[in-house]
């Protein structure tokens, strides 16, 4: 499956988990309700997905968190605030180098409608 069709799954189940909880709560809970529609699709799904940092002989296992990684393609960073910073955006690109990932989505559940807390990133 491509990144662009495993996009389309996550998007249209992110907007029903948003349709049914709407805005408001913990980030954790999005993205337990998410990894659990994700994975009713028989996606593979990553939680909290260790993130290795090496910089120059030194491996650092604990350096970032990917909040869902799907089909070992598509960085998922899940957020619940009032507005979208530069710094959101540089921590979902600073995953996607890392991990060579090709697609990276940033969502905001803390919108009215959640097309307008949705992010899109192609390296």
């Amino acid at each position: 499956m491509s990144e662009n069709e495993i996009s389309k799954i996550i998007l249209g189940k992110a907007i029903e988990v948003h349709k049914q909880l709407g805005p408001g709560l913990l980030e954790s809970a999005y993205q337990e309700c998410l990894y659990y529609e994700l994975k009713k699709e028989g996606l593979a799904v990553e939680k909290e997905k260790a993130l290795p940092i090496v910089y120059k002989e030194i491996k650092l296992d604990h350096g970032y968190r990917i909040d869902l990684l799907i089909e070992k393609k598509v960085v998922i960073e899940l957020k619940t605030v009032e507005f979208l910073t530069d710094v959101h955006t540089a921590q979902i690109l600073t995953y996607m180098k890392l991990g060579n990932y090709k697609l990276g989505l940033l969502l905001n559940f803390n919108v009215k409608l959640l097309k307008e807390g949705i992010k899109r990133f192609i390296l």
